[in-house]
């Protein structure tokens, strides 16, 4: 019996992109942080969503590649507050139950994203 990567059990490419595209609307839609994609082009932001795609599909172990950079540096100076995070986290669980991602992918997903917690926050 082989085990399934978190890749190919969130449905691969197309389960991530998913994802992607449910989780930047409600992160974009928000009263709080909106304001990260306040003055942005479309293109600046399609290439952040794709960004965002590469990143969730090579950590998750599948064949992608990111060529983007580390968390902490990507997130420099925005001024991300533990309000900000918290809000974050609720989104990203609200997208999981919407696409109704299942428990044990959900904890995995949940622990990774919250190891990138002292990297992202800052305010």
């Amino acid at each position: 019996m082989t085990h399934k990567s978190l890749y190919e059990r969130l449905g691969g490419y197309e389960g991530i992109t998913a994802f992607a595209d449910e989780l930047l609307q409600r992160l974009r839609g928000d009263a709080q942080l909106g304001r990260f994609w306040q003055h942005r082009g479309d293109d600046g932001i399609a290439r952040e969503k794709q960004l965002l795609v590469d990143y969730l599909c090579a950590v998750a172990g599948g064949p992608m590649y990111y060529i983007g950079r580390d968390m902490k540096i990507s997130h420099k100076g925005m001024k991300i507050s533990e309000s900000d995070w918290s809000i974050f986290l609720g989104h990203a669980a609200a997208t999981m139950e919407a696409l109704r991602v299942p428990k044990n992918e959900c904890d995995e997903i949940v622990a990774f994203v919250l190891g990138l917690k002292g990297d992202i926050v800052e305010a």
